[in-house]
């Protein structure tokens, strides 16, 4: 690394650092990138991050978070060509990339497991594995509700062991380009550190590991302290691609964890109460079964379709967040499970074959949900009890949550940016994944993409190329442009808290998982408004921590107005409902199924890839064909020519 300075104007001037390649983030997949660089000899390496304990991977999980890999126990065969199948069947995937997180599966899950991560194996060695949601050949794995936090801190320790340089509570603010058209390259990135000042960061390679939307929603399951950083790209033009593809799901809200897998499958009682959430209680499943077998079955499985899924709403298990979200949303009610009581004439003898099956074997067929629920995953009742909330004695407070987002950044194979050389988004915030996913999927791409974007920048980007006098030219007005918007916020009235809160529950209410395109035509026109009142007024701000709010505020209110124009798009463009959003002629009131309109789908489109792009000041969008599961003759001499004389790479 280089430290030097870059004058913005006569007087004053920045720290600047230079480095070979920058990682932005330092969740599992930032991470993993870190550690696989060193391993590829780049030694010049510096992670930026506002904290080793602030992203999604270290603060999420479910009863058992799931790590999908390929198969590797059993009779039944498996293959990066059948995991691949897997990936690509649910639509919207370009191919190739289904192909490269198939194949570098079980690559990356070695690692892990060789770094310390304890994923269950039996005593003859093999890694036992179970179905998870879009999932043929139960390829999932899991050491239970903190995987990806175990995955964290795992690799927190090769950081440190590998002597990678780290910078905590820094907070970037803005991607750095040189170049225009088919010659645009990421050239490094501003950040600020707590005391407001900026900072510059020269790079060759920029990974940009910074997770998923996470700040965009109201209700949320995404830890409070990850907000994601996916507008900075936006901003800057990198091209992204099926942003409107989001996973929701029905999660806690006092503490802020997916309600998934075991959580459902002992079969709780849900209560919903008044808005005091004391008065009134009572269950209201009830009102939409005539058969209570057949609810307390559909509850049993939500644990393994936990994601909202608009093909499970008519007579399947996703009809239960639809009554949750009328309950909550329409109703201003407020929605608790109850583990301490079953549901209001639960015979455990009445279930159906699938849930009697799973529980007798589990030996859960005690008396109660929470005793089902020490049985089958104690670990999962003991994460509420580290929380202060006791499953034992107190309801949990639930709400359908923005959880995934399956689009994001668009990258090729090697994970480089499609349009913004040296420019490699990896884990969530990389769009990667299509309508919908196997459940653990996120965790493996996250890790692959660290491989891939590593490999690639050791075989192709070693060099120092970066002219420091090119990277100045855009650096300097980027730093004044960012003293001015702080002046423009120091002598602002604008109230940050309750900016931001609007754009969240904006987002909340027409851009999650219930969407009709009136509503968003008005959100559309008033996201606007937000960001021009906000470029012009600035919100008021004027010391460290406040100065982060608001650029974060910033990027997160550039990325709302392009999530929103690229949904809108979508609607209008007829793709209707598929995955998690269930497209609506209108937002109705309480009846379910009879007043709902909604817009059925069209499939044709699930041979597309829609792509987002901001150029020219506008947020453009055009769908365009997937690219198909690679097909070619796998003869081993030739491919090790190729191998050994780099043509992978090309």
């Amino acid at each position: 690394m280089k430290t030097f300075s870059v004058n913005y104007n006569s007087a004053e001037s920045a720290p600047a650092i230079q480095v070979h390649t920058l990682v932005v983030g330092a969740g599992a997949a930032g991470l993993n990138a870190a550690v696989q660089l060193k391993r590829q000899g780049i030694d010049d390496i510096l992670i930026l991050t506002e904290g080793l304990k602030m992203g999604t991977s270290i603060n999420t999980g479910s009863d058992k978070q799931t790590y999908y890999k390929m198969s590797l126990s059993g009779k039944e065969g498996d293959s990066p060509a059948l995991m691949a199948e897997s990936y690509f069947n649910s639509g919207s995937m370009h191919g190739d990339l289904a192909l490269v997180e198939a194949a570098l599966s079980t690559r990356a899950f070695f690692n892990l497991v060789q770094l310390g991560v304890h994923f269950p194996q039996d005593r003859w060695g093999q890694f036992v594995g179970y179905k998870t949601d879009h999932d043929p050949a139960e390829r999932a794995t899991s050491v239970g509700p903190y995987t990806s936090r175990d995955m964290c801190l795992a690799l927190i320790t090769e950081v440190q062991r590998c002597g990678i340089a780290v910078e905590e509570k820094r907070y970037v603010h803005k991607l750095l380009t040189v170049g225009q058209g088919a010659e645009k390259r990421a050239c490094g990135v501003l950040a600020i550190d707590e005391q407001g000042q900026q900072i510059a960061y020269a790079a060759d390679n920029v990974v940009f590991a910074v997770g998923g939307p996470g700040g965009l929603y109201q209700t949320s399951v995404y830890p409070n302290v990850h907000t994601g950083a996916i507008g900075i790209a936006l901003a800057a033009g990198a091209k992204a691609q099926n942003l409107p593809e989001s996973q929701f799901g029905m999660a806690s809200t006092k503490f802020r964890w997916n309600v998934s897998g075991s959580y459902m499958q002992v079969v709780p009682s849900f209560i919903s109460t008044a808005s005091d959430g004391k008065s009134d209680p009572r269950e209201f499943l009830q009102d939409s079964f005539s058969d209570t077998a057949n609810l307390c079955s559909m509850i049993f499985l939500k644990g393994y379709q936990w994601p909202f899924d608009v093909r499970k709403v008519k007579d399947g298990s996703s009809v239960i967040d639809l009554l949750v979200y009328i309950e909550t949303v329409i109703k201003g009610r407020r929605v608790f499970l109850d583990f301490r009581t079953n549901p209001a004439g639960f015979d455990f003898d009445s279930l159906e074959k699938a849930a009697h099956d799973y529980l007798e074997k589990s030996g859960a067929v005690q008396g109660s949900p929470i005793e089902r629920l020490e049985k089958i995953n104690p670990g999962a009742v003991q994460l509420y009890r580290d929380h202060k909330i006791d499953l034992h004695k107190e309801r949990l407070e639930i709400a359908v949550c923005a959880q995934h987002n399956n689009g994001g950044l668009a990258a090729n194979h090697w994970w480089e940016s499609v349009n913004i050389k040296g420019l490699f988004p990896i884990g969530e915030v990389n769009g990667s994944h299509g309508v919908a996913r196997p459940g653990g999927s996120a965790l493996n791409a996250g890790q692959v993409g660290g491989i891939r974007a590593a490999e690639y920048i050791a075989h192709c980007g070693r060099k120092n190329s970066l002219d420091l006098d090119l990277f100045e030219s855009v650096a300097a007005p980027a730093l004044q442009e960012g003293v001015e918007f702080v002046q423009r916020c120091a002598s602002s009235t604008n109230n940050l808290s309750e900016a931001r809160g609007v754009m969240q529950e904006r987002m909340s209410r027409v851009g999650a998982h219930i969407r009709s395109a009136r509503e968003i035509e008005q959100a559309v026109h008033s996201a606007r408004q937000d960001l021009e009142r906000l470029e012009h007024e600035g919100c008021c701000a004027s010391y460290g921590a406040e100065l982060i709010k608001v650029f974060c505020y910033r990027q997160l209110c550039f990325a709302h107005l392009a999530y929103l124009e690229t949904i809108l798009y979508y609607i209008n463009c007829g793709a209707g409902s598929r995955g998690s959003a269930m497209i609506v002629s209108d937002v109705a009131n309480d009846n379910l199924l009879d007043a709902w309109q909604v817009e059925p789908e069209n499939t044709d489109f699930r041979e597309m890839v829609l792509e987002t792009v901001f150029e020219d000041n506008e947020v453009n969008n055009q769908w365009v064909p997937r690219r198909p599961i690679p097909v070619e003759e796998l003869w081993f001499e030739t491919v090790w020519a190729d191998f050994r004389e780099g043509r992978i790479y090309d």
